[in-house]
C-alpha cells in the first residue's frame, strides 16, 4: 500500500472507480458530489508464470514498460523506473487512509495539505526526485496478525479522461516477495476528484516470518506501480516497521 507525497456528471460501472461529480464552475475545477465509496478487490495472478526480469532490463525498456514486465520482478527496485513527468495525466494522491476491516479501526491516515504541488528540493537547490513518491510506515506486531485490510485512496486527475487506470503493488521482506496486489481503477473523467478503497487480504505469515520482519525494521519495503493503458506512468515506493510499541 502506498501513498504519494509528492464533463457532465455519470454513474460508474461495477470495477470503476466512484468518480464524484457535479456542474462546472469552469473548465478545471474539480467535479465534487456524493456518492458510495468504491470497493476495489485485487486480481488474482500467478506471478510465477511471468518470465523473470530485472530492474536493468525493465530500465533499458524506458517508457514502455508494462504491467506483465513489472510480475516478472523477483526483488524490489533499487531505484525508481519512471520519472514524475511521465505522468502527463497530472494524477495527485490527497488523501490515504488504511483500516483493518474487522474491526474499523483506523490505522493510519494523512492528508496532503492544499496547494502543496511544489516539488521538493534537496540542500544543493536540486529537485528530489522522490519527493512525493515514497513513504515510511511504522506499525505494531500485531498489523501482521490482520487478515483484511481497507485503504482508501483519495485522487483528482487532470484535463485528459483515463480509460484503464491499474496499480501494480509488490512487498518483499530481505529480498522475497511475499504478496502481489493488482488493482484496477477503471475509467476516470477529465478534472475529476475520486475516491475507492483498496482490499488488501493479507496472506497467514509462518511465526517466524513475522518474528523476523518485527526484528528487522524497514526491510519489508514495497513498489506500487501505476500505468495507463498498460503503460507505466508512475512508480511509488515504501519501507515498513513492525516494532512499534516496543
Amino acid at each position: 500500500m502506498n501513498s504519494s507525497r509528492n464533463k457532465p456528471s455519470q454513474a460508474v460501472s461495477k470495477g470503476q472507480t466512484e468518480a464524484d461529480s457535479g456542474l462546472d464552475a469552469s473548465h478545471r475545477d474539480r467535479k465534487t458530489g456524493g456518492g458510495m465509496l468504491r470497493k476495489l478487490k485485487s486480481r488474482r495472478s500467478n506471478t510465477d508464470k511471468w518470465p523473470v526480469v530485472t530492474e536493468d532490463e525493465l530500465r533499458a525498456l524506458g517508457r514502455d514498460i508494462s504491467p506483465d514486465q513489472v510480475l516478472g520482478l523477483r526483488d524490489v527496485t533499487e531505484d525508481y523506473l519512471c520519472r514524475p513527468e511521465d505522468n502527463i495525466y497530472n494524477i495527485d494522491f490527497t488523501r490515504f487512509k488504511i483500516r483493518d476491516l474487522e474491526t474499523g479501526t483506523v490505522l493510519f491516515e494523512i492528508a496532503k495539505p492544499p496547494n502543496s504541488g511544489h516539488m521538493e528540493k534537496d540542500e544543493s537547490g536540486d529537485v528530489d526526485a522522490s519527493a512525493g513518491r515514497f513513504v515510511r510506515y511504522q506499525f505494531t506486531p500485531a498489523f501482521l496478525k490482520l487478515r483484511t485490510v481497507g485503504a482508501t485512496v483519495e485522487f483528482t486527475v487532470g484535463d485528459q479522461p483515463i480509460n484503464s487506470f491499474r496499480m501494480i503493488e509488490r512487498h518483499y521482506f530481505q529480498g522475497r516477495l511475499l504478496k502481489n496486489f493488482d488493482f484496477d481503477f477503471g475509467f476516470c473523467i477529465p478534472n475529476s476528484r475520486n475516491t475507492c478503497e483498496h482490499i488488501y487480504e493479507f496472506p497467514q505469515l509462518p511465526d517466524d516470518l513475522i518474528c523476523q520482519m518485527v526484528e528487522h525494521p524497514y526491510e519489508t519495503k514495497s513498489d506500487s506501480f501505476y500505468f495507463v493503458d498498460n503503460k507505466l506512468i508512475m512508480h511509488n515506493k515504501a519501507d515498513y516497521a513492525y516494532n512499534g510499541g516496543l
